[in-house]
């Protein structure tokens, strides 16, 4: 579907003047001016601003506002307008002569496999796909939930999901069927799409019987399933009358045109880690989303249209959502979709091998990956094989990358490494050293980058008071929040209020601490809830306890991180046993890590329990945990007068001690 004549004369017009958005990045004295005026423009002309970065995407119906406060702390921008965000990532680069470039490259080292699609071959996948869905009753407003492993069929379904305006939920594959479940029921979804297997080194991973088990533990009945039977597999059994064979339904579909939505139509669900109770499902609105994802590929990532861009991450999260699938097809580049690990698929040259092999311009990866290269060659000898010639920034996030992995991947890869930082809720980085508008590509180590246009970020106390430099404190984020950022949450628009803008109104609450020095370069510390990382995945410390507490043997427990040099952190349980309880702790630690396995799934990577005779507790009933964090990682800890027993806190020191 192609937008009106008056419509087209309307985007040239709006798009004539290319302005700060059109810049090419460049090391000269003009690009490193630009980043100051676009981030003041951002803050006191916001709808100049990205009403000229909405101009590059093609809309069905010009928008009549550009941004909309009237309602906060949820923030409107470009209402009235229309577009489809898969006519954006596709159709539209294949109008315009770009359909024989590559759209995705699919590396899998776990299958041996390596495929090239032309952004005409996904274009065709994508529409015949979309009938698919069509024809078995999906429209716009239904969800789709996905499950799948990091296959092309994966992004397939999502950008078809979005040409029909079908709201997409992308889940994980390595959770667990009681996640899954919990997420089923609160997206209910018309159909779930997933495939037959997904592979980890040495194993294969059989999604059926996991959706299965989800299914029936769920009280939701998704109407259809739709199965996808990887090559050189066997097949999986399909139930008849509700399950759908990918390749059949393919086979005779008819390709389904983009279908109009207004610009704040939900795009997708993505549930944050480690879910319990009410599940927390970030709402993502199409419109901002596309004109951000659209702006930062060149402004923060410095890339051109036709450059390869890899982030190595994972469908299932908020980088695959935004760097795998949407934002280098919006921007015309070539994405990387990596089935593999950066160590162990074969070895640790894995990731220098993909750089090289495909000519890959800059990269997005956690510092976890970073580390587990180093730890298995520290030289980077495997590496050193391969040439590196395009390959010219290197991005990292998904937790604070220590100083010592950031001067070791500077050393190794030669270029600028650069740390920045966002989270689920804002779809893309709050700060970062923003290349293609000439922030400096060597930054002081431990910071994350300056504000991004759009995110006015600042420090406050918990009285509301703006502290000074280099002054712990909570980071905010000044209102408007940007385009792109969450709309809602899913059918909870009480906590989307409550949780991120009570506590300081006028201000998106990140929960992160840290600081900002005299340079506005921000330094990332802490999580103020009970979040932790892990390999770069946030978990919930509430739903791992949640999952210990099923073990019979347990009356209470509290899970803290415990640093880590390669994943960050792991998490650690220190359980109290039932009265009663005579069996042998070995064997009750070996129960407790595979229940948790089962409820929460191996992305946990938890693998440690100890026991304790109590857990240290406010008069309240509350648990210290920032306490007992400080105190597993062998910190300096402070004992408020609030704790019932603070004798406590010896026996927990002596009990990890031991168990070190």
């Amino acid at each position: 579907m192609r937008p009106p004549l008056a419509l087209l004369w309307w985007r040239r017009r709006l798009g004539q003047s290319r302005g700060l958005l059109g810049a090419r990045p460049s090391s000269s004295s003009s690009s490193s001016a630009l980043y100051e005026p676009t981030f003041r423009r951002s803050v006191h002309d916001p709808e100049s601003l990205w009403g000229e970065a909405a101009g590059r995407l093609r809309w069905f119906k010009p928008w009549s506002v550009t941004l909309d406060g009237s309602k906060p702390p949820a923030t409107g921008w470009f209402v009235g307008g229309e577009l489809n965000i898969c006519y954006n990532a596709l159709d539209r680069h294949v109008e315009t002569g770009r359909g024989d470039q590559a759209a995705v490259i699919h590396d899998s080292p776990v299958t041996g496999t390596k495929e090239v699609i032309s952004y005409k071959e996904v274009h065709r996948q994508v529409s015949k796909l979309a009938g698919v869905l069509a024809k078995h009753g999906v429209k716009k407003g239904d969800r789709v939930v996905i499950y799948m492993p990091m296959i092309p069929q994966a992004m397939y379904t999502m950008l078809a999901c979005a040409r029909l305006g079908a709201v997409h939920s992308l889940i994980f594959g390595g959770f667990a069927s009681k996640e899954l479940s919990v997420r089923i029921d609160h997206a209910k979804p018309k159909i779930v799409v997933t495939a037959s297997f997904g592979i980890e080194p040495g194993r294969k991973v059989e999604y059926k019987p996991l959706v299965e088990k989800a299914l029936e533990m769920s009280q939701h009945r998704p109407e259809k399933l739709l199965i996808y039977s990887r090559p050189n597999m066997e097949a999986v059994p399909l139930a008849p009358g509700r399950d759908l064979d990918w390749h059949e339904e393919i086979t005779k579909a008819r390709p389904h045109d983009c279908v109009p939505v207004p610009s704040e139509h939900p795009l997708y669900i993505l549930y944050t880690s480690g879910t319990t109770g009410t599940p927390k499902g970030v709402v993502r609105p199409t419109g901002g989303y596309a004109v951000m994802l659209n702006w930062t590929m060149p402004a923060v990532y410095g890339l051109q249209p036709g450059e390869v861009w890899w982030a190595a991450s994972d469908l299932g999260w908020v980088v695959g959502h935004s760097y795998i699938c949407y934002a280098p097809l919006l921007h015309g580049n070539t994405t990387v979709l990596y089935e593999g690990k950066p160590v162990g698929t074969p070895d640790a040259s894995a990731y220098f091998r993909v750089l090289s092999e495909h000519g890959v311009s800059a990269m997005f990866t956690a510092p976890t990956a970073l580390r587990a290269i180093r730890q298995q060659d520290p030289e980077a000898d495997l590496g050193k094989r391969y040439s590196l010639t395009r390959f010219r920034t290197l991005f990292v996030a998904g937790e604070r990358c220590d100083v010592e992995t950031l001067e070791w991947s500077k050393k190794i890869f030669k270029i600028p490494v650069l740390d920045h930082w966002w989270q689920t809720e804002t779809g893309s980085p709050i700060t970062a050293s923003c290349v293609g508008l000439g922030n400096s590509t060597n930054p002081p180590a431990g910071q994350a980058g300056k504000s991004v246009p759009g995110y006015n970020v600042m420090i406050l106390d918990n009285n509301m008071e703006h502290v000074k430099p280099k002054t712990l404190g909570n980071i905010v984020v000044k209102l408007p929040l940007p385009p792109g950022a969450f709309s809602s949450l899913w059918e909870n628009e009480e906590a989307f209020k409550n949780l991120y803008f009570q506590k300081f109104p006028g201000y998106y609450d990140t929960m992160d601490a840290g600081y900002m020095d005299e340079d506005g370069y921000l330094y990332v510390l802490s999580r103020v809830d009970d979040v932790i990382n892990v390999a770069g995945h946030r978990l919930s410390t509430g739903a791992l306890e949640e999952a210990v507490l099923l073990h019979y043997a347990v009356a209470d427990c509290a899970v803290v991180g415990l640093e880590d040099p390669l994943k960050g952190h792991v998490p650690l349980a220190l359980c109290v046993l039932r009265n009663g309880v005579n069996v042998g702790e070995e064997k009750l630690a070996e129960e407790i890590v595979r229940l948790v396995r089962e409820q929460i799934g191996p992305v946990a990577a938890f693998r440690k329990a100890v026991f304790v005779k109590q857990l240290p507790k406010t008069r309240s009933g509350k648990i210290p945990r920032s306490t007992l964090s400080a105190l597993v990682n062998g910190k300096p800890y402070q004992i408020t007068s609030t704790i019932e027993d603070p004798d406590v806190f010896l026996h927990i020191e002596e009990v990890v001690k031991q168990n070190a």
